[in-house]
């Protein structure tokens, strides 16, 4: 019951919140230009990841009363928001980019969750040690840029995050993982409030602020709900997941 209220609170944060980001991104100039590669024809403000961003804030600060026991991924989560309204209002190059992602990755390994050990079908347990700390880096990097590589389309991004979000949250329940798991459907509540104005013909984009948030947030969940405790099959299980980013992700590059 406590998961679906977190759901709904919010879901609903980020419907009532999302008209107000539209306004202000208008007003900021936050805004995307149609041109001849893209298929909207008229100004859209692209700061939807800040409503994305607001309504799991509410979520937390209602439902985690030691919030800042969870300060490595919100820290994190804040600097990627920061990094992509940054980038939504004056485009910044691909370096400056890819220096705030590895800034939130990296505050969020220091902060503990990375991804220290694996447990093989028979039992061994291989410790990464120090190779962890790149490895996790790494990982959230890359999650990161393949959920902002997949944002092409009116409700794509949000659609697979969501449907990836809702199987990491009951992955959490079976695992016995409540706290990410309740992270995870606060996650998918704001997405899905999101959507409602991302479906096609949408009224606003996510923009870098939503994709890079939400990669981070999926990646961070991963390694602190499936990554820790698991054998090494839990290494495979959030490929899967993500295989339309990844796949996605790796035909761009080619």
């Amino acid at each position: 019951m406590e998961f679906i209220v977190a759901l709904v609170i919010t879901f609903m944060a980020t419907l009532v919140i999302t008209p107000f980001v539209i306004k202000f991104a208008i007003k900021v100039g936050a805004v995307d230009k149609p041109n001849n590669r893209k298929v909207h024809t008229k100004l859209m403000p692209r700061l939807g990841g800040l409503a994305i961003y607001s309504g799991f804030l509410i979520g937390v600060l209602a439902f985690f009363p030691d919030v800042l026991k969870y300060w490595p991924v919100l820290v994190g989560g804040l600097i990627i928001v920061i990094t992509g309204i940054i980038d939504d209002m004056k485009e910044l190059s691909a370096k400056m980019k890819l220096g705030g992602q590895l800034l939130a990755a990296l505050i969020t390994v220091l902060g503990g969750i990375k991804i220290e050990f694996i447990t093989l079908p028979a039992g061994n347990i291989v410790e990464f040690g120090y190779f962890a700390i790149p490895l996790t880096i790494l990982w959230i990097v890359a999650i990161t840029n393949a959920i902002n590589l997949i944002d092409g389309l009116d409700g794509l991004a949000a659609g697979v995050s969501s449907i990836v979000l809702l199987t990491f949250s009951g992955l959490a329940i079976s695992m016995g993982n409540p706290t990410v798991a309740l992270l995870g459907f606060m996650m998918l509540g704001s997405t899905l409030g999101f959507l409602k104005y991302n479906f096609n013909p949408a009224k606003i984009f996510m923009g870098d602020t939503g994709s890079l948030f939400l990669g981070y947030m999926i990646s961070s969940l991963a390694v602190m709900g499936l990554f820790k405790n698991v054998a090494v099959f839990s290494l495979i299980v959030p490929i899967i997941i993500l295989g339309v980013p990844i796949l996605d992700t790796t035909f761009a590059i080619i």
